[in-house]
C-alpha cells in the first residue's frame, strides 16, 4: 500500500514566485505543519541539493532526507524522501492562473521494515493532513510579493 494524497489550490502570486519559494524547501518549515526544522545539507537549491528535515506525523519524530530531484521553473518541482523505513514522493506543479497560480501538490508515501504497518493509518490520516497543509501553504504564498 502507498498512501498518496493530492490537491489543487489557487494562489494569488504569479507562478515564479511560487515556484521559487517551493523549490528553497527550507521553507517547508513555515508552510508544512508536521515539518520542525529543515536545513539544506548539500547542493546549491539545484537538482540533486539534500535537505535534513526533521517531522513529527501521528506523535513521532522522524529525519528524513530529501533531495531535490526535479526542477523546471516554473512548472514543477520534485523531491524525493527517504529513510531507513520511509520513501516518499512530494511533487509539485504551478501553473498560471489569472494574475496568480494555480498549484497541485501531490505526495507519495511508502514504508518498510515494521513501518510498513502503519501504512493504513497513514492513508486514514492523510485527507486531515492534506486539508491542513494547504491551508497553510496557501496563506504563505498568497503572503509572497509578486
Amino acid at each position: 500500500m502507498r498512501p498518496t494524497v493530492s490537491r489543487t489550490f489557487t494562489t494569488t502570486t504569479p507562478p515564479e514566485a511560487v515556484f521559487d519559494y517551493l523549490a528553497d524547501f527550507t521553507n517547508a518549515e513555515e508552510w508544512d505543519p508536521g515539518t520542525v526544522s529543515c536545513e539544506r545539507v548539500s547542493g546549491d537549491g539545484g537538482v540533486g541539493t539534500t535537505y535534513r528535515n526533521v517531522s513529527t506525523f501521528l506523535g513521532r519524530e522522524s529525519e528524513i532526507t530529501y533531495t531535490a530531484v526535479e526542477l523546471e521553473r516554473p512548472t514543477r518541482i520534485h523531491l524525493t524522501g527517504h529513510n531507513e523505513q520511509f520513501d516518499g514522493h512530494d511533487v509539485l506543479g504551478v501553473r498560471a492562473h489569472g494574475t496568480g497560480s494555480e498549484v497541485t501538490y501531490t505526495a507519495e508515501f511508502s514504508f518498510s521494515g515494521t513501518a510498513r504497518f502503519a501504512a493504513p493509518v497513514v492513508a486514514a490520516y492523510l485527507p486531515f493532513l492534506a486539508r491542513k497543509t494547504v491551508d497553510e501553504l496557501k496563506a504563505r504564498l498568497d503572503r509572497l510579493p509578486a
